[in-house]
């Protein structure tokens, strides 16, 4: 009888199970899994911080360089003199009717 009894812990103790402090095994798989999943997410967001510095300072170069959607200023357009107008409407290059909204 005392045999089994020593077998029988045995078999406990190195399963984890009923050892008296509970399910220890599946309670440090957890613990472990949960700081693998902590340090993905870290190095994901250290990634992610990388990246975008890298943006901003490519948009503030683009910025400065004239070369981004803010630093296009349409060109205004030239107004005319009245003799002016008149030549450039004998030449055909202006058209009346379509400046008041008739094609």
């Amino acid at each position: 009888m005392d045999e089994q009894k020593k077998a029988a812990r045995a078999i406990e103790k190195t399963t984890g199970e009923n050892n008296g402090n509970g399910d220890t095994s599946s309670a440090s798989t957890i613990v472990e899994q949960a700081n693998a999943a902590a340090e993905r997410l870290e190095a994901a967001n250290k990634k992610q911080e990388e990246l975008l510095n890298k943006q901003e300072a490519f948009y503030v170069k683009q910025q400065y360089s004239g070369k981004s959607e803010g630093a296009i200023v349409p060109e205004a357009p030239k107004a005319m003199t009245d003799t002016e107008y008149a030549e450039a409407l004998e030449r055909g290059e202006v058209n009346p009717m379509k400046e008041d909204g008739i094609n």
